[in-house]
This record gives structure tokens, sequence and C-alpha cells, in this order.
């Protein structure tokens, strides 16, 4: 567990001020580093672990990974990452890298009542934790230091006002993972800023041939609505392919961000992408135990770090669309 240390790591703050000031999905992905099981620190460096609901392949969540390994070899910090949708396997990593003493903990809560236990027994176990992308509700109650990712119901308050500016008075909001709180914050916000009708449409991110055909038969069945706003970029693209042939003049948004959704937003098919900048999401959190650790350092006072929202549009796409060949973005 953390051990603080006088030393000041410059460069680290100087990278931490600029992130914060410029401010989804399952399957298992393996650990990042030389072993696939969080270790206890080795040769004075930091183990910091990384667990996620995050799906194996999952555009975004690879971006999270791809941030917080470079974190790691910015700042002299082995990190391990593992991800599972299943909230008792996600359990089982937090409780293994409690049992091998790590010294700093990352852990994105879908569903934050499955990992109270652990994440608990983790802050109990004296190590720092810091919470990512969902969660953020619970992550002080569960004794975390802070929360970095994006307030969900201020983003889809955001994207719902953005279509009611481009005349939408009837939007649908696609679910693509029964449970995940966030998700629902997203439509719950999205709701408020729109100002009209919005509904809710559940599909299996797993099944998009399904997911797709669900659409297509809303859309052809309901010429009023005149959005459709969806949380995934796999479902994006899927909603960009019902809408072909519906006889529906729909918007399409999403959150979150792919080539295919950067694509189609450069073709004017998607309208915007809601982009809650996920490398921030494993960056940071490493920066801020690696500072903790140093110099006894907390950020937000209290308050999540917000990562988002940002927007992709049709302006800042192609730029975006060459940040993301790095895999940063």
């Amino acid at each position: 567990m953390i051990r603080r240390r006088g030393r000041w790591w410059g460069a680290a703050a100087v990278l931490l001020v600029l992130a914060a000031a410029g401010c989804s999905n399952r399957v298992d992905i393996g650990a990042a580093g030389p072993a696939a099981t969080p270790a206890a620190k080795t040769g004075g460096r930091l183990t910091v672990a990384v667990v996620t609901h995050g799906a194996a392949g999952d555009p975004f969540w690879s971006i999270v990974k791809n941030g917080a390994v470079q974190a790691g070899k910015d700042l002299k910090v082995r990190v391990t990452y593992q991800g599972s949708g299943v909230p008792q396997t996600q359990a089982q990593f937090i409780d293994a890298a409690v049992n091998q003493h790590v010294d700093g903990l990352v852990v994105s809560m879908a569903n934050p009542d499955a990992l109270k236990a652990s994440v608990e027994r983790a802050v109990h176990a004296g190590i720092p934790v810091i919470t990512i992308n969902s969660g953020g509700d619970k992550s002080v109650q569960f004794g975390a230091i802070t929360h970095v990712g994006q307030d969900e119901t201020i983003a889809g308050r955001a994207a719902g006002k953005r279509l009611a500016d481009a005349g939408v008075k009837h939007a649908i909001c696609v679910v693509h993972e029964a449970g995940n709180i966030g998700l629902t914050q997203r439509c719950q916000g999205a709701a408020q800023g729109l100002g009209g009708r919005l509904d809710t449409v559940q599909v299996n991110v797993n099944n998009l041939a399904q997911a797709q055909a669900t659409l297509r038969a809303k859309l052809t069945a309901d010429h009023s609505i005149g959005a459709v706003l969806t949380l995934n970029p796999a479902i994006a693209t899927a909603a960009v392919a019902a809408e072909s042939g519906s006889g529906s003049s729909a918007k399409i948004a999403t959150f979150d961000l792919s080539g295919d959704v950067t694509t189609a937003i450069e073709q004017g098919r998607i309208q915007f992408a809601v982009d809650q900048q996920p490398y921030l999401q494993g960056y940071l959190p490493v920066q801020m135990l690696r500072l903790y650790h140093d110099n006894d350092n907390t950020v937000g006072g209290g308050q999540p770090v917000l990562t988002g929202p940002g927007f992709v549009t049709k302006a800042n796409a192609a730029k975006v669309a060459e940040l993301a060949k790095r895999g940063t973005r």
C-alpha cells in the first residue's frame, strides 16, 4: 500500500494541471505490463491495479487502457489492467489486487452496489482508491479519494440541449447495457436538456444486427421521432444503418467515439458525439496516485474531476480522427 515520500514530481504536477484545465462495453481485456495479476510494488516502483467493466476489443476501453499504461511509463508506475462486464468477476479482480497489496487501485463502477464490499475492503486495507467513468455518485461514500470522469447527467443534458437547438421535439435514447447506472443518467439528462418527449429503447450491444432491426422498426413506425441518441459508438453505427431505408429523417447523435463514428460525423450522417476523453480517465488516476504517494496531493476538493463533456462535430472531426490513430482519442 502507499507510503508517502517527500519527492516532488514536477513534471507530473504540470501534466496534471494542463490535463485538468482541458477539462463503455464489456468482456475481458488482459492486463497490461509483464504480468496479468496485480502484484506488490517491486524495484522501487509503485504498482497500480486498474479494474474496469470494459470489454475486450472495445475501442473506448482500449483508449482508457492506453492512457493508464502511458502514465505508468511516464511516471515509473507498474500498471496492471483487468476488465470484466460481470460485476462479480470485477469484484474478484479487486479482491485479488487487495490481497497482493497493490499501492493504488483504479476502479470503474457501472454497478456500484456489486463492488461496494470489495472497494471498501481496499480502503480499509489502506490502499488509496480512485474511481473512474461510472459510479461517481458513490465514490466518496465508498471511501475513494476522488472520481475521474464525466458527470453523465450534465453530459446528457448538454446533448439534449443540442438536439433541442436543432429543432428536435421527440427523440429516443438507446440503452445498450441493462443495469448500467451511467447510461440511465445520460438518458435522464438528455430528457431534461431536450425539454420535449424522450423515449428509452433497450438493445443489446452484443447483438448489433438485432439492435439495428429494433431501431429500424422504431423509425419506420414513427416518423415523429426527430433524433436517435445512442450511448455507444457501435450502436451509433447501427442507428445510421437503421435510418437508411426507414423513411425517417431523424438526426443521429451519440456518446463516445470510434473510427466509424468520426467518419460518419465528417460525412454529416451523425450530428455530433459526446466525448468524455477516455485517455484522461486512464492517465490521470495513475498520475494522481503517484502524486498522492510522493507529495500527499489530492485533486478535486471532494468533487469529481471532470473529463467531459466535450463535443466532436463536423468542425473538428478530422483533427480528432488524426489523434485517434495514436490511440489517444
